[in-house]
């Protein structure tokens, strides 16, 4: 029932840069009441549901307006010791809530990798005198929706649910339990932990997996960041380890609020009072240590499939980076902008060598990643890869064309609305902005930031932090294609260690 992704990689693979939620989202349950004749969530249901509709219309509506001004984002700190920000949306019977807390992976023993995303995903297993199917029958019978999820930095509990006032507040009450008492049941830990080991172990025989946990261990080596989860860090995971990472990481002052929908402040302040005044206290927070540049290396990983996986990259920017806006406007023009990318025309376009290849960058809370990836054949993985480095050597050398600079500008410019145009959509970014202690006027000054960013910028800046010399290669599979030994230059990792 819950569903539980305990992560392969804690280095996200497909997350660009400007989406603020870096981590995984799960539903922790979604029942229905029709197995049990109720009639009150299906017509819950049907009403968020309408909403969903109805966001979906404004959003349609939207596109034919000029742009308007980003929403103001309030922001307090709550008398327990949790940052708040709240926006207020009246377009919607809706209200969304997402608490982030600093208990994210990073925090990880390394013999107990997967311990942050285990205890997140246990919370509502049971929680006060509330059992687990009693918890998932209250969440149906309110018709609300409940999810969370962890990365590198944080982990997160969301609430959506109609504006009313008896539906609202009951949905707090018992999203508030499930923060501040969840009993963590040996038994359901030990499904889920099973669940969660078979999932891994099943992951494990795929190359795709075994190229990003590879990636992500060389890339941040020695470094929180790094540590994979294995089927023995899982096993080792007790009851006792979840109470104890509760109790010291999910505390109001490492907490932060993010609000958005039909309601006033005060419903606001009373609501972020609610959620954090019965959590534990809790040491602050200090942020993980930076990490160090790596050398240049190709690593190869046996896997009998056709098709080779590639990443290439290095340490890329943090989430409060002087460099942020000229490495997202590069990125577009490199590889991050789908067809019209460089590394889509000059690898797939011209030369047919990969369906699709991209290039992101993934800031946190310190340096995020800076990736390239793409499959190809097995037998073609050494001319591929030379029009990738050959292809990003000129672009550190050159930067982008004043055309190319023009288009991604306008592209990311034009398409930000689209990113705000729902109240999930702005949560996303408001809890994003919460967490990592920006600006409050983030949201409204983005565009004017994209547009400023020159060719002079974006060469400067690619040129400064994306090194040759510290690029990682990763090459998992295309055996099944390729019968030429492993290039000179190469180090054989075995599957086995890509799991470590």
């Amino acid at each position: 029932m819950h569903g539980i992704r305990i992560a392969m990689t804690a280095t996200p693979i497909v997350t660009p840069i400007v989406t603020p939620r870096n981590f995984t989202t799960r539903p922790l349950t979604t029942p229905t009441n029709a197995a049990r004749g109720s009639e009150s969530a299906p017509a819950v249901a049907r009403v968020i549901q309408f909403a969903r509709l109805a966001a979906f219309s404004l959003g349609l509506a939207a596109l034919a307006t000029p742009a308007q001004a980003a929403p103001e984002i309030q922001h307090w700190t709550a008398p327990t010791g949790a940052r708040v920000h709240f926006v207020e949306s009246r377009a919607l019977p809706l209200v969304d809530i997402q608490i982030d807390f600093a208990a994210g992976t990073a925090l990880d023993p390394a013999a107990k990798a997967g311990l942050a995303s285990m205890t997140q995903a246990l919370l509502d297993a049971g929680a006060g005198a509330l059992d687990e199917q009693t918890i998932a029958d209250r969440k149906a019978d309110l018709g609300i929706e409940v999810q969370g999820g962890a990365d590198n930095d944080r982990a997160s509990l969301s609430l959506r649910s109609l504006s009313s006032a008896a539906e609202l507040d009951a949905a707090v009450e018992l999203v508030a339990t499930l923060l501040a008492r969840p009993s963590f049941p040996a038994d359901i830990l030990e499904r889920e932990r099973s669940r969660a080991i078979a999932g891994l172990r099943e992951a494990l025989t795929k190359p795709a997996t075994l190229a990003a946990r590879q990636f992500n261990a060389t890339l941040y080596a020695g470094h929180p960041y790094g540590n994979n989860s294995t089927p023995e860090s899982l096993a080792a995971i007790g009851r006792d380890d979840l109470v104890d990472f509760h109790r010291r990481h999910y505390g109001a002052n490492r907490a932060a609020v993010a609000i958005v929908g039909d309601l006033d402040r005060a419903a606001a302040e009373r609501i972020a009072i609610r959620l954090t005044e019965a959590l534990p206290a809790t040491e602050q927070a200090a942020p993980p240590p930076a990490p160090t540049a790596t050398t240049a290396q190709v690593l190869r990983i046996p896997h009998p499939s056709a098709q080779a996986h590639i990443l290439v990259g290095q340490l890329g920017m943090a989430r409060q980076d002087p460099d942020y806006f000229p490495l997202l406007v590069g990125n577009h023009v490199l590889g991050g902008g789908g067809f019209v990318s460089r590394l889509t025309q000059e690898v797939r376009e011209k030369r047919g060598f990969a369906y699709s290849v991209y290039s992101f960058l993934a800031p946190q809370q310190v340096t995020g990643p800076f990736q390239i990836g793409l499959q190809t054949r097995g037998g073609q993985t050494e001319e591929a890869l030379g029009v990738v480095r050959a292809t990003l050597a000129a672009f550190l050398a050159e930067g982008p064309s004043a055309e190319e600079l023009q288009a991604a500008r306008d592209n990311i410019i034009n398409g930000f609305g689209l990113r705000l145009d729902s109240n999930a959509k702005l949560l996303d970014h408001v809890a994003m902005i919460g967490f990592y202690r920006l600006p409050l006027d983030w949201l409204d000054s983005y565009p004017r930031q994209v547009e400023a960013v020159t060719v002079e910028a974006v060469r400067d800046a690619w040129q400064r932090r994306i090194r040759p010399e510290q690029l990682v290669t990763v090459i998992a599979g295309g055996d099944g294609d390729r019968s030429a030994a492993p290039a000179a230059d190469a180090t054989s990792a075995p599957a086995g260690n890509a799991a470590q």
